[in-house]
């Protein structure tokens, strides 16, 4: 059975964008280990939470409830402080994730690689694609970081989560044509001035995550703290869920796109 590491850069993020894989590969009996680069501290606080500390337990409460939703095996904290929005004064914070250099963040993510590696059949490791889907400092240093580690460990399963720029286009406009009321475009610029994540065209895996939508959805729920920002995905009918969520999308560093590969242990 293999071993795969996934580095994301908050609380939640595991979830909306990799959420079913991980269920997916934790019930076909492969370990799963999640690390958390920040400890999320600049999210959305909830009217019940009056101070900083109260959101940094409430957050590190609700990942370990998700942890058990989606068969995580382990989990780890990289040690780093939620660098906030771009041009938010929090990205110049002492320990801010972006504030560290490449190779430290890289050589704590190292050490958990190579203890993992030890003990597994085979290693793949899994980060963010070059602008981390949206622009996020925090995620753009995860793809940094990441990479570097690969480089440090000398992994050749590495592949980069994204979203598929197309796909969310069309279901979009779909939404748009059939009464929906968000006009959100996902190939207008993003945080970072790009488009959200990858076109088609450079994505070589679709994993189909169908039948694990559900550990997804609950997951998602779990961090109840965020529902500000998530809420617009557990409210979803069923159906449009699934169309939303149905399917993750992962780059292999190194392979030719596009292709359609189904599984990550091809």
């Amino acid at each position: 059975m293999a071993t795969i590491v996934f580095l994301h850069a908050h609380p939640d993020d595991e979830c909306l964008i990799s959420g079913g894989t991980i269920a997916k590969y934790a019930a076909l009996g492969h370990r799963l280990v999640l690390v958390t680069a920040t400890d999320g501290r600049h999210g959305e606080k909830p009217a019940d939470v009056s101070t900083p500390e109260q959101l940094l337990e409430r957050r590190r409460a609700e990942l370990a409830s998700v942890t058990a939703i989606l068969g995580i095996s382990r989990h780890e904290w990289l040690g780093y402080v939620d660098s906030g929005m771009t041009g938010w004064p929090q990205n110049n914070d002492e320990g801010a994730f972006i504030r560290s250099s490449v190779d430290e963040a890289a050589a704590r993510l190292a050490r958990i690689v190579e203890e993992e590696r030890r003990a597994s059949d085979r290693l793949v490791l899994v980060g963010y694609d070059w602008h981390g889907n949206y622009g996020h400092p925090d995620h753009i240093h995860v793809h940094k970081v990441v990479r570097r580690t690969a480089e440090l460990c000398s992994v050749e399963d590495l592949f980069e989560v994204t979203l598929n720029r197309d796909f969310f286009a069309e279901m979009f406009e779909w939404s748009k044509n059939n009464g929906g009321d968000n006009d959100f475009d996902p190939r207008q610029p993003a945080d970072d001035g790009n488009p959200m994540g990858e076109p088609e065209s450079m994505i070589t895996h679709h994993i189909d995550v169908s039948g694990y939508v559900d550990a997804k959805r609950r997951a998602i729920a779990a961090h109840a703290s965020q529902a500000s920002d998530t809420g617009f995905a557990t409210e979803m009918s069923a159906e449009s869920f699934l169309r939303a969520f149905g399917t993750e999308w992962f780059i292999k560093v190194g392979a030719l796109a596009p292709s359609r590969h189904t599984s990550l242990l091809d």
